[in-house]
């Protein structure tokens, strides 16, 4: 008679299940994004909203206004195509480093030359010109950077990836203004400490948390289908995906509004000298880093506990139009380190983390991931478009930036709007 084979012996009723498995967070690719965001988030804004401005107000000071608007206008019209560009791109790469790596690379030399080049010039439209090249390769570290989320991470833990990252933008554009605010005397050598920085972002991500190869992954050959499934907007399944892209634009448009001009703000509005709003901007910038960062680390893992995107989202919304009204009435310091701690702070950390795991939910495909989170950013850099361009036509129009301040308040109640019809996700 044969022993009984190990799989036919019976179990018994009460034995105990096998616990289920849980995804566990890489400490390498954490760092690897935390690190990454600071690096290419502190030069970007520590230029477009201090070092730049200040450049500006010490070469053409009586174009001083217009020049910003100009330069975030046409800088992010081109880094709308290259967020596009470089996220297919990227999609269709096959390399021994992965599909990501190169590109961050590239965007990384590019961008830091470029900065570099701006403090050798005085001509402010030689300015303009190395602006939007730095804004065309800076998407070459945005683009394929968020794409390493929905690349690397389980469906599971992307809410807490995404706080991460989010984490790493947040101390990124507090540092970008405690550190630009200390140069605004002599603010090309701020910028040469930028550049420094943003050449370390694409080459430390990728010596931290590496990628494995896919030189094995097949790739569609080049054709007139893959040009429009790789570079077109998507038209399937996509009704959620374009809320979520106006939702997020507006949302940014309302924010870059006001923070795109701090330093005008700080001085013609609220009446500081050049001094005072450095002091200003750099406690405003710690405010924010410190709020934003615990924010930020506490709204994407919630997010993925219970599961839920859009209450998020929705209340950073609507508390954020409303403390935007606050500097309307009460045009002091301290209503705008109230708008530091509770809007650059509390609401951005959250909104960062949380939203950004909402705009995976709501692509249309995995196969053109980058590309579509590519499009999706076009709702940062349109609102960096819009917002400066809004701006400029209010201070002309009414004389002043008060009423820059209703104007937040109002769109954000509308991006509220949009992002609380999306069906998809929860």
């Amino acid at each position: 008679m044969s022993a009984p084979s190990p799989t036919s012996a019976p179990v018994p009723e009460n034995a105990p299940s096998q616990p289920p498995h849980k995804d566990k967070v890489s400490v390498r690719l954490s760092v690897g994004l935390v690190l990454a965001g600071i690096l290419w988030m502190t030069p970007y804004i520590g230029s477009v909203t201090v070092l730049l401005p200040a450049l500006f107000d010490q070469i053409a000071p009586d174009q001083k206004v217009a020049l910003v608007a100009q330069m975030s206008i046409v800088g992010s019209i081109v880094a709308l195509i290259a967020n596009i560009l470089f996220g297919a791109f990227s999609d269709l790469t096959r390399s021994r480093f992965g599909a990501r790596a190169p590109w961050l690379v590239l965007g990384s030399v590019v961008t830091a030359a470029m900065l570099f080049a701006i403090t050798k010039t005085s001509s402010t439209a030689m300015i303009l010109i190395l602006w939007c090249i730095f804004q065309f390769f800076l998407n070459a570290i945005v683009a394929p950077l968020v794409a390493v989320i929905p690349d690397r991470a389980p469906e599971s833990l992307r809410g807490t990836y995404s706080a991460v990252y989010g984490a790493g933008s947040m101390v990124g554009a507090g540092l970008a203004s405690v550190v630009a605010s200390r140069f605004l005397s002599n603010p090309a050598l701020g910028v040469i400490v930028f550049a420094c920085a943003i050449l370390l972002c694409g080459p430390l991500f990728v010596l931290i948390a590496p990628d494995k190869s896919n030189k094995d992954v097949e790739r569609k050959k080049f054709s007139f289908d893959t040009i429009k499934t790789n570079f077109a907007f998507p038209t399937r399944n996509c009704r959620d995906f374009y809320l979520a892209l106006v939702g997020k634009l507006i949302f940014v448009l309302a924010f870059y509004a006001v923070t795109g001009y701090q330093l005008y703000i700080a001085t013609d509005y609220i009446g500081l000298d050049t001094a005072g709003a450095g002091n200003l901007i750099a406690a405003m910038a710690t405010a924010q880093m410190v709020f934003g960062l615990i924010f930020s680390a506490v709204a994407g893992p919630i997010s993925d506990k219970i599961n839920r995107r859009k209450i998020f989202v929705v209340l950073c919304c609507l508390i954020a139009a409303v403390v935007f009204l606050i500097p309307a009435f009460w045009a002091v310091p301290t209503a705008m380190m109230i708008l530091a701690v509770v809007n650059s702070g509390m609401v951005q950390g959250a909104y960062m983390s949380v939203d950004q795991a909402l705009n995976f939910d709501v692509l249309p495909s995995r196969e053109t991931a980058a590309k579509d989170l590519g499009l999706l950013n076009m709702a940062n850099t349109g609102g960096q478009i819009f917002g400066p361009m809004a701006t400029s036509f209010v201070v002309m129009s009414a004389g002043g930036y008060r009423p820059v301040f209703f104007v937040s308040a109002a769109l954000l109640a509308v991006s509220a709007i949009l992002i609380q019809m999306i069906r998809k996700a929860r």
